[in-house]
């Protein structure tokens, strides 16, 4: 039985602390003390919670009964009403925190396990796109008509698959100020039917048949000598383009013939060793004549501390006239193609190319079991290739 405004005011303490019950969950909890406070009883996942809907008379019973109903409302949207309720304390602060602030904030607290290249592509997204639309708006005053625009200018350019990437980041960062209580909801949940759908390829790459017109173009190309030695060193490791441009000078070791890329820097974040031939050892001398004096293997041009840009390789690879026939990541997938051709072990290649084990134990027994047959794989691919430069 519902109570009325009579019954409310006029009720008394008694000895122990006792509920007068409204109706839907909500009840008048009376302290022995005199004090009165409104709570409302819900179930949400599974579990029986209470929230503290206020103090008597502060709050009168039609007040509370409407704040009981929003919280019902709030269960029904799958929303637990404690959460949502302190999020507005925090809400007022939010209307002064910038999607630039949350960005960054979240971009810290993430980056710790992602690897360096990935970090660095997420912040150059932002920056050039994302920030310039709706970084300095408040994050509680983005709605998601304001990050379609932001994400259809990189549609307009071509550019699906980055896209989809900056849409899925940026869902990240609201969902990060969301939990931290900075953000109602994700404004970019629902975005993805209102854009273009990216249509996955497999990178371009080239087949045995086609490599020694390609080698005879890379000699006589007369542009960039770190690209040129870039892609000639990319053939023969395995390794992903950005991998490669991060490469740092004291992570090769010419003694052991071995290069040691911490994880940090891999994709799969993992550390990965990666076993020299004698032809890479040479291009890597000849490359350390002109940047070892740098940290960076492969320095900015116009900045040595920072890295080639990727645009140095794609630049050459269209300068002798390979464009849409193979690009940096296709190497990984020609090495793939003619070393299964001629029947090393799967694993071996697998492991070159840096792609991970789901079985993290076996994973690890095997990154040292595989080295030494992994140099001479990759020693007989250089040899190979050398073969190829002479048809």
């Amino acid at each position: 039985m519902k109570l009325n405004a009579r019954q409310v005011e006029t009720a008394r303490p008694e000895a122990k602390d006792y509920k007068m019950p409204d109706g839907a969950g909500l009840f008048l909890l009376v302290k022995s003390t005199g004090a009165k406070y409104w709570r409302y009883r819900y179930t949400f996942t599974g579990k029986e919670k209470m929230l503290a809907i206020g103090v008597y008379p502060a709050v009168s019973l039609a007040a509370a009964r409407q704040r009981r109903d929003e919280a019902r409302q709030n269960v029904a949207a799958g929303v637990d009403p404690v959460k949502a309720k302190n999020y507005g304390a925090a809400a007022t602060a939010a209307k002064t925190i910038t999607f630039r602030e949350i960005a960054a904030e979240w971009h810290s607290f993430k980056k710790p396990r992602w690897s360096e290249g990935y970090a660095k592509d997420i912040i150059e997204a932002f920056s050039k796109d994302i920030f310039p639309a709706v970084g300095a708006m408040p994050i509680i005053d983005i709605e998601p008509v304001d990050m379609l625009a932001a994400l259809r200018v990189i549609e307009a350019r071509g550019a699906t698959e980055k896209a989809g990437k900056t849409r899925r980041w940026c869902g990240e960062v609201f969902r990060y100020a969301v939990a931290t209580g900075r953000a109602k909801y994700n404004p970019v949940g629902e975005l993805k039917s209102a854009m273009q759908s990216h249509e996955g390829e497999r990178y371009p790459f080239l087949v045995a048949e086609e490599l020694p017109d390609f080698l005879r173009a890379v000699e006589d190309y007369s542009g960039s000598v770190l690209a040129k030695l870039g892609i000639k060193i990319l053939m023969l490791v395995g390794l992903r383009p950005g991998e490669l441009r991060r490469g740092k000078w004291s992570e090769v070791d010419f003694d052991e013939r071995l290069w040691a890329i911490p994880k940090e820097r891999m994709k799969k974040r993992r550390d990965h060793l990666v076993p020299l031939s004698e032809q890479t050892i040479l291009l890597l001398r000849e490359l350390q004549k002109i940047t070892g004096r740098f940290e960076n293997m492969f320095p900015g041009r116009n900045d040595p501390s920072n890295v080639m840009s990727e645009n140095t390789i794609n630049q050459m690879i269209v300068a002798i006239e390979y464009k849409d026939r193979i690009v940096g990541h296709g190497f990984r997938h020609t090495m793939s193609t003619i070393l299964n051709d001629q029947g090393f072990n799967s694993d071996w290649i697998e492991e070159q190319i840096a792609h991970a084990d789901k079985n993290v134990i076996r994973g690890t027994y095997n990154h040292a079991r595989y080295l030494e047959g992994r140099r001479e794989m990759m020693q007989w691919y250089a040899d190979y290739i050398d073969t190829l430069q002479l048809i």
